[in-house]
């Protein structure tokens, strides 16, 4: 498969080798960055919002690595077909699995090794905080997004694929999502944010929403902030701030407040 299936975004270590670069196994690497593989129709979306703000200063700085593979260069025939019309008849196209499994036989040799392997998709497992947590612990994620009605059930099977989904509503393809999960997931990398602490108060960091947050001027609009924060005492500051997140949870999110305990414990 020619090169060009793939593009790879961010700073390249780079190794010397008498083997000629296209007869090399897997892309150049980032030396010990977390490392993300897409696979997808619109390699052009890439890095897309990643690209800026701290992913994208991130990605720059060899934190992380983004490789996208264009599922189109492992299509059938002249015009790469992807896709097929359902067995059994019914709306839509389906991404075919000689297509698929051509592209991930590809990718699966490059990624590294513990990386997990998802489909984005509706019916997949919801997308949480810890899941975020979980994938910066690994050394990278391969990514499979979704177009038309789905992919061929049986390339879910064959390679053992995780269904993650975004939320209980449906994309036209699985890119956004995509650019969503790793955003939430580089961001928990070392480095990235530059304050650690930062990611230990914010959303579902303990199962909680996060309490109200103010800054200057002390007063707008005749609001003032809370005395509370303005008092210095740490100790009170620390109780409010908690008060107001399991207020705001147990209001807004009773699901995550149900697991939390009767008592607002885990």
């Amino acid at each position: 498969m020619s090169d060009k299936a793939s593009k790879s975004h961010g700073r390249k270590s780079i190794t010397a080798s008498l083997k000629p670069r296209s007869l090399m196994d897997g892309p150049e690497r980032l030396a010990r960055a977390w490392s993300a593989q897409v696979i997808t129709l619109l390699p052009d979306a890439f890095p897309g919002i990643l690209g800026h703000s701290l992913t994208g200063k991130a990605l720059k700085d060899g934190l992380w690595q983004l490789d996208t593979i264009d599922l189109r260069g492992f299509g059938e025939g002249k015009h790469r077909n992807v896709d097929d019309t359902p067995a059994g008849g019914g709306a839509g196209m389906v991404l075919r699995a000689d297509v698929m499994g051509r592209a991930l036989d590809h990718a699966l040799p490059r990624a590294p090794k513990g990386a997990p392997l998802v489909y984005l998709s509706p019916r997949g497992t919801p997308f949480t905080q810890a899941m975020a947590r979980h994938w910066a612990t690994r050394p990278g994620v391969t990514m499979i997004c979704g177009r038309f009605e789905g992919l061929d059930q049986r390339v879910i099977e064959h390679y053992d694929i995780e269904e993650v989904s975004l939320g209980d509503f449906v994309l036209t393809g699985g890119d956004l999502a995509a650019q969503a999960m790793i955003d939430a997931t580089v961001r928990l990398l070392p480095g990235v944010l530059g304050n650690e602490s930062s990611t230990e108060e914010e959303s579902f960091s303990d199962g909680l929403l996060e309490h109200p947050q103010y800054t200057r001027p002390a007063e707008w609009q005749g609001r003032k902030i809370p005395d509370v924060l303005m008092s210095g005492h740490h100790g009170e500051i620390a109780k409010w701030r908690r008060a107001m997140s399991e207020k705001l949870t147990r209001d807004r999110r009773p699901d995550l407040w149900a697991a939390q305990g009767s008592d607002g414990t885990d």
